[in-house]
């Protein structure tokens, strides 16, 4: 079953086109990431699916079959989508419950607040203990994870991530795949937008490569580890 589908999606801000006729699909279940370089057109792919930004006309983006590239971003999370943005945009003056609380604001969550709670709580321990803290006063490596659970409070059947483990340390990068891989295992759809190309791929299904707005490659991960001009390109072979 078809959970995502983007087709011919082009989006521009003012004169410079961010995006040209991008088609992806995700599947119900599956990893899917997105590779490129900077400036690929990653973010406004994802916060184009979000609701963040409109495509131009012509573009479509379903969800499950529904169109949804008109709808403002806080429909398209009652229907299931939930962003976790680069940069985490955590609430510093909010303890780590608190902004935990505020994930759980959809009405798809409501009543299943306890439940939700409990579910970040097991995939992220370290919540569990803190949640009393000031989340300004976690680590990076915490804040980002409290990022991603606030996400799941919401209780989404597709997580959308751009660059989670962007500064993050080695050590903690391999908690975060381990994390997602998780999630994902629970029947989380997730996309994923990652410059960590060797790890992103080997937690994905399949795999779509940016470049200058375009898809340049699309595949299961195996092809795409195999292909030479990313191996060249992105994993320094």
């Amino acid at each position: 079953m078809t959970m995502l589908e983007v087709r011919n999606v082009s989006v521009a801000y003012g004169g410079h086109h961010a995006l040209h006729q991008v088609s992806l699909e995700l599947r119900k279940g599956e990893t899917v990431v997105i590779l490129g370089a900077n400036g690929a057109g990653k973010t406004t792919l994802i916060h184009t699916i979000a609701g963040l930004l409109r495509p131009q006309p012509g573009g479509q983006i379903m969800l499950r079959g529904t169109e949804i590239s008109q709808l403002p971003p806080h429909r398209i999370v009652e229907l299931g989508v939930a962003l976790v943005p680069e940069g985490r945009r955590i609430f510093g003056e909010l303890t780590v419950l608190e902004n935990l609380q505020l994930g759980a604001f959809a009405h798809r969550a409501r009543g299943r607040d306890q439940q939700n709670l409990e579910r970040v709580y097991a995939l992220f321990p370290r919540l569990r203990e803190r949640k009393r803290q000031l989340a300004k006063t976690m680590s990076g490596g915490e804040q980002q994870m409290l990022a991603m659970a606030r996400a799941l409070m919401s209780a989404p059947e597709l997580l959308l991530l751009d660059e989670p483990s962007l500064g993050l340390s080695p050590l903690l990068c391999k908690e975060l795949f381990r994390i997602l891989a998780q999630i994902n295992a629970s029947g989380v759809s997730i996309l994923l937008v990652e410059q960590n190309t060797r790890r992103s791929l080997k937690i994905s299904h399949r795999g779509y490569v940016l470049e200058n707005g375009h898809i340049i490659r699309h595949g299961d991960t195996a092809s795409l580890l195999h292909d030479e001009l990313l191996a060249r390109s992105y994993l320094g072979l």
